[in-house]
């Protein structure tokens, strides 16, 4: 077998987490609607025959990588701060770990511009109440009494919402990561309490 036709071979041979982490690519490049069959099965250099050992239709695609991300955020975001005991070293290390995950920004962003489709609805639903109630408990923990730390984590949460969608939809100029590390820091500075 010449080089050609084991790099074909092994294209041929991508797993079902290769089409997700691909369509996780271009959802966050260019949002839910661009997540198409035929350019995927292009760009991973493979036939669409490939696609269909693996997914029946685009929607199951589209769904298995959307949790993907869900489950992945949950992994390395929100299942490890749960594990800080002092809230405001937690509400700390949240920003931070939230500022840094520039991939799941973008496929969030492009998640909130096609927060009428069927299939992501759901799914901010459940990472907007599993966020909001972190924040929320954890404003708690911090010595809010509960109706302010709700408030502090509506707060929190749509400013992190808010700035993703200036930076997606209304073309904020970009910050470089000295200015955009200021922000976090005052962010930080603003939202947690001393």
């Amino acid at each position: 077998m010449n080089e050609a036709e084991s790099k074909q071979e092994s294209r041929g041979r991508l797993s079902a987490t290769d089409w997700e982490q691909a369509a996780l690519t271009v959802l966050a490049e260019s949002g839910v609607a661009a997540v198409a069959v035929e350019s995927l099965a292009r760009t991973l250099g493979v036939t669409k025959g490939s696609f269909y050992w693996h997914f029946p239709t685009r929607e199951a695609l589209l769904k298995a990588a959307i949790d993907r991300w869900e489950q992945r955020d949950e992994d390395q975001v929100i299942s490890y701060v749960e594990r800080i005991e002092d809230p405001r070293a937690r509400l700390r290390e949240l920003f931070h770990r939230v500022s840094r995950e520039v991939q799941s920004h973008l496929v969030y962003a492009a998640l909130l511009q096609a927060s009428d489709n069927a299939l992501v609805q759901p799914v901010l639903e459940r990472i907007s109440r599993r966020r909001l109630t972190l924040l929320t408990e954890t404003y708690a923990e911090a010595g809010f009494e509960p109706t302010a730390a709700k408030h502090r984590a509506r707060l929190a949460y749509t400013a992190y919402s808010g700035f993703l969608q200036l930076n997606q939809r209304h073309g904020m100029p970009r910050m470089d990561q000295e200015e955009y590390a200021a922000y976090v820091d005052h962010v930080i500075a603003t939202l947690v309490p001393a």
